[in-house]
């Protein structure tokens, strides 16, 4: 690697989370590209769960990049101590399928000195955080959210919307299903939509107090 390449002292997470369809994995696949540049050696990972591609991380523009795929996050510390060439840049896709444990592995790989890049899912079909997501969040140097467009008004869509039978997913189905444009779309908070979610008491009364204050 070039000297030059990292001026700081090496081992950090960056996190690259937000929505489907919100361009999560092309700006991966960006950052990675942009290593070639500067002789930098890295090493992608990606859960084993993930069957919409075979050995490698895709993008919906086309891109595409080798990758390495595991059933436990620990499968990462094999790989890397059996490579021949040590690489500087950790890259995991799809972190959100992972067990908690990725969360532990991150954290290893950056004290270790190496470069994480992680990307994720935020929430889930209801709109709740996916816990590994959201931990490793919190221990990342740096997040970066983005946003897709809601297909209903064009506002910015945050939220991954389950579609079952052209209607939206009920609260109670799995949260994992692996799927792509025919199950999933996004919508913003005013469009998203969960049959039977539970909602307090407390917040059912404010939503009607504050619809009879407006009416008046």
């Amino acid at each position: 690697m070039k000297n030059n390449a990292f001026g700081k002292e090496r081992g950090w997470i960056e996190l690259i989370c937000g929505p489907m369809f919100a361009g999560k994995s092309e700006e991966l696949l960006r950052k990675l590209k942009r290593l070639d540049y500067a002789d930098v050696i890295y090493q992608v990972f990606k859960p084993k769960i993930d069957t919409r591609s075979k050995n490698e991380i895709k993008s919906r523009d086309g891109r595409k990049m080798n990758s390495f795929e595991f059933d436990h996050p620990y499968e990462i510390f094999d790989k890397i101590l059996s490579l021949e060439v040590n690489p500087h840049v950790i890259a995991i896709d799809e972190a959100q399928f992972a067990d908690e444990s990725i969360v532990e592995v991150c954290e290893t790989l950056a004290d270790s000195g190496y470069i994480v890049y992680v990307s994720a899912l935020d929430k889930n079909f209801k709109n709740e955080p996916f816990l590994v997501t959201a931990k490793i969040a919190c221990c990342a140097e740096y997040v970066q959210k983005l946003s897709a467009i809601c297909t209903d008004c064009g506002a910015p869509g945050s939220i991954t919307q389950r579609i079952v039978n052209d209607k939206p997913s009920h609260y109670d189905e799995p949260v994992v299903q692996i799927g792509n444009f025919e199950t999933y779309t996004v919508k913003c908070r005013h469009h998203h939509k969960v049959p039977g979610k539970p909602t307090e008491e407390k917040i059912k009364q404010f939503r009607n107090e504050l619809k009879l204050k407006i009416k008046k």
